[in-house]
């Protein structure tokens, strides 16, 4: 049999130096060719895979690389594209972008997180009369690219039954797993096709089977693989699950046909146990997946290497490999030449779990191998006593239950009006503005020291002050200062707590040509000195508008951050938590009556398994709580999230207390509304009406039929006017327009003059 041998599920695919990004963005705005963005990518890839051949493993993936997002890739390569886009007469290229970013007689697909990680995947919009058939010729295409350099590769796809399962009707009652005997045909004449090319193996990925999923979804996952496996004509079949454990999924997987199946044995290391007792995967390859796709530090070889030698006898082959796709971790450690010289031999990204999936297959192997660059690397950390601050621990300690408690909301609601007196539908923004060339250059001057402490307060003075004025010209009643200083929502404050490091080149794609650098959460937590406040009174000094002060939430922050795996998770939230809540304080106290503590990462976090729900959501609100409970009553605390499915956490949405909560809704139509009516939801809301990672500008009657919907669920003194985040990746160009449709939809339907 031919086997796999040690390899990756995935790898990054934006470029080292964010190639993809400038390429895309620059095709987007039409300074650059189609031929130059395809060039662009051909060589992304060539550089990938033969540094992965270079590297020594066994099986290299294809099809990591996309122009937008893995699953949007699948819905064009079959054919299912919703017939909004296809009836725009565009190239095939820029329907595929018109699905992903949207146009103005077409908005995009909607956008929502991809399982519990930070990435962002398109929703398939399917219906019963949607049918699939293999248009696209990517993954052909890529396998002739990697033969031609001397790489035969294992192409990796989205398998049919997570793509199903991800999958939104676009018919009421209807089901878009009912459509697998439709879809399967084309999978089937995928395969036949690579098999032609000379494919060995194809990869494709299940993790939806992470999750709690119902007997029709793996009655689909038989019927699946048995009918792509009895295909004779086909190259050999690897199952990825990952993000966990695939629970009554292994066994039928073990059960049918394929030839390996790939297992998430870092997400939770007792999966080898079911692994170990699942008697029909001797016949199979395993790939174990120990060395941890989703977080940066170094593996620790003998634990590593003890779970997958537990899988001996197990299998065909036992081999070493990664939990999940490298997608989610930055390429190359060695290029953050001013992280401390001992936190960086702590850490291994992309390049570097490679070489510890290698090392770790030669060692599996029995080839003697040098683990003790690993070994003391591992030991080192565990054995730095300066990662603990006594001063945090005590102050945790002396928390009672009071510190995560509010009077009740109507006696705040009546002191907030009183306060604020705002009217019906008030407006506002989520936070950010668009941020201009010249704000990003002051910053970036600042930050290379070409820019003095004084003239960069000056340069970001002057860009708040344009933004407060913009904002008064618009007519929004609650006002933000525009953040013009925060390179990230979570970066800009992990660049000023204790515990924290930022990367220079740890980039990470979130969605599209969108990357962020998720900071390493080392050790304990806390707050040096103020981060906001000095913006956020100066905001409020020009107007005599209220003033938002903003600031990012524990849950979120350790979501978009590398923590540490060293302690419970809910213990670092909490020392979160406590930084968050001095930042509110000292707002509160420089005059600033609106703070709003975004969390949008809170469903994002939630586990996959029903079963654990409840555990991680009495931490998450009891951190969010615990940042906000210590302000008067008249002091208006908001949160917002985004681009999550949040039906299912709607009570501890409720729970957080919060006294507005602004939502994504605009490109569900104000789904999240019915949810929230069912939920009793009885505070402050404010469900989107622009869609912001969008560049279409939505209509003035668009933006008033959709606060219309949202009049029918919410009453107006409790329903908010606002975008579905924050305006930074937008141009003002786009932005204005829409922020004067929304503020003008607000006054018609108050019966105000517009």
């Amino acid at each position: 049999m031919n086997t796999l041998g040690t390899t990756v599920l995935g790898h990054p695919r934006i470029g080292p130096d964010r190639e993809l990004k400038r390429a895309l963005e620059a095709y987007w705005a039409g300074k650059a060719t189609e031929a130059g963005l395809l060039e662009t990518g051909r060589r992304l890839r060539e550089r990938t895979w033969t540094a992965l051949r270079d590297a020594g493993l066994g099986s290299i993936p294809s099809s990591t690389f996309s122009h937008y997002d893995q699953v949007l890739d699948i819905a064009a390569l079959f054919g299912a594209l919703p017939g909004r886009f296809t009836r725009l007469g565009l190239s095939p290229l820029d329907t595929y972008f018109a699905a992903a970013r949207g146009v103005p007689d077409a908005p995009a697909l909607e956008m929502t997180k991809w399982f519990d990680t930070n990435y962002h995947y398109l929703v398939p919009e399917l219906g019963p009369d949607s049918r699939f058939t293999l248009t696209g010729t990517a993954p052909l295409d890529e396998v002739r690219e990697a033969k031609a350099l001397g790489v035969t590769p294992r192409p990796v796809l989205v398998g049919p039954v997570t793509f199903l399962v991800l999958a939104k009707a676009d018919t009421p009652g209807f089901e878009p797993i009912e459509l697998l005997d439709e879809l399967l045909p084309a999978y089937v004449e995928l395969l036949r096709r690579l098999r032609t090319e000379g494919v060995e193996w194809v990869q494709l990925d299940e993790p939806a089977f992470a999750a709690d999923r119902s007997t029709a979804e793996l009655n689909a996952l038989t019927r699946a693989y048995h009918v792509l496996a009895k295909e004779t004509d086909r190259p050999k079949l690897l199952v990825a699950g990952y993000f966990g454990k695939l629970g009554r999924a292994l066994g039928v997987l073990a059960r049918s046909p394929i030839e390996a199946l790939a297992v998430d044995l870092v997400t939770d290391e007792s999966f080898v146990d079911d692994v170990v007792a699942e008697g029909a995967l001797r016949d199979k390859e395993i790939l174990a997946g120990v060395v941890d796709g989703r977080n940066v530090w170094r593996t620790d070889p003998d634990r590593a290497l003890a779970c997958a030698r537990r899988l001996a006898g197990t299998a065909a082959r036992v081999s070493v490999s990664t939990s999940c796709s490298l997608l989610h971790v930055p390429y190359d450690v060695t290029a953050e030449t001013r992280l401390e010289p001992r936190l960086q031999s702590w850490l291994a990204f992309a390049r570097q779990k490679v070489d510890e999936v290698v090392l770790l297959g030669r060692a599996l192997d029995g080839e003697d191998v040098d683990l003790a660059p690993a070994r003391a690397a591992v030991a080192d950390r565990a054995g730095a006593t300066e990662l603990t601050d006594p001063a945090v621990r005590s102050r945790l300690a002396g928390l009672t239950e009071a510190d995560a408690v509010r009077p009740p909301y109507a006696q705040r609601a009546a002191a907030q009006s009183a306060a604020l007196n705002l009217p019906d539908l008030p407006t506002t923004t989520i936070g950010s503005f668009p941020q201009t060339g010249d704000v990003r250059r002051a910053r970036a001057a600042h930050r290379a020291g070409k820019l003095g402490a004084e003239q960069y307060r000056g340069a970001m003075r002057a860009e708040i002050e344009r933004v407060v004025r913009l904002q008064e010209d618009l007519g929004l009643d609650v006002l933000v200062h525009g953040e013009p200083e925060r390179n990230d929502m979570v970066q800009y404050f992990a660049e000023q707590l204790a515990g924290f490091a930022a990367t220079e080149h740890g980039w990470v794609q979130s969605y599209g040509s969108r990357c962020v650098r998720p900071p390493i959460l080392f050790g304990d937590v806390s707050r040096p000195e103020p981060m906001t406040v000095e913006w956020a009174r100066y905001a409020q000094d020009l107007t005599s508008r209220p003033v938002k002060g903003m600031l990012t939430g524990p849950v979120t922050i350790l979501a978009w951050s590398f923590v540490r795996d060293d302690q419970p998770l809910g213990d670092t939230a909490r020392q979160v938590a406590l930084a968050i809540r001095d930042e509110v304080a000292d707002l509160e106290a420089a005059g600033i009556r609106v703070i709003q503590v975004d969390e949008p990462a809170l469903r994002e976090l939630l586990p996959l398994r029903t079963a654990a729900h409840d555990a991680y959501l009495a931490w998450a609100v009891h951190a969010f709580r615990l940042s906000t409970s210590g302000v008067e009553d008249r002091t208006q605390i908001h949160t917002h999230m985004c681009y999550s499915e949040f039906g299912e956490v709607l009570p501890a949405i409720d729970a957080l207390e919060a006294d507005v909560t602004s939502i994504e809704a605009a490109r569900s139509k104000m789904a999240v509304l019915a949810d929230l009516t069912s939920a009793g939801f009885a505070r402050g809301v404010g469900p989107g009406v622009y869609d912001i990672h969008s560049p279409r500008v939505p209509g003035s009657g668009e933006v008033t039929g959709l606060v219309r919907t949202a009049l029918a669920a919410v009453p107006a003194d409790r329903l908010w006017v606002n975008p579905d985040c924050g305006l930074k990746t937008r141009g003002y160009a786009e932005v204005e327009p829409a922020l004067r449709h929304l503020v003008g939809a607000a006054r018609q339907l108050r019966g105000e003059p517009r």
